[in-house]
């Protein structure tokens, strides 16, 4: 009975997880509307646009992934926390 407890605690949303869900989901989104960056100008410093824009998301999904890492440890942490003193009122 506890597992299906635990399976119901772990199904909540929260505004944390939804922020969680954004930084993994708005790399993807960018990447498959090609579109919005098939084209050449501007050009940067002699890269054409379709190019430096992926390369700039490498960075941008990097930090993204990274933010939402650090995020679910926080909460993780904060609902271990709450589960050890009992304090898991809603």
């Amino acid at each position: 009975m506890s597992d299906a407890s635990d399976v119901t605690k772990a199904a909540v949303v929260t505004p944390v997880r939804v922020v969680i869900a954004i930084c993994l989901i708005a790399p993807f989104v960018a990447m498959l509307w090609v579109g919005s960056y098939a084209k050449t100008d501007p050009v940067f410093i002699g890269i054409p646009f379709f190019y430096w824009y992926q390369m700039l998301w490498v960075l941008i999904s990097t930090a993204l992934t990274v933010t939402a890492y650090q995020l679910w440890e926080r909460d993780q942490r904060a609902r271990k926390a709450r589960s050890t003193t009992g304090g898991a009122q809603r």
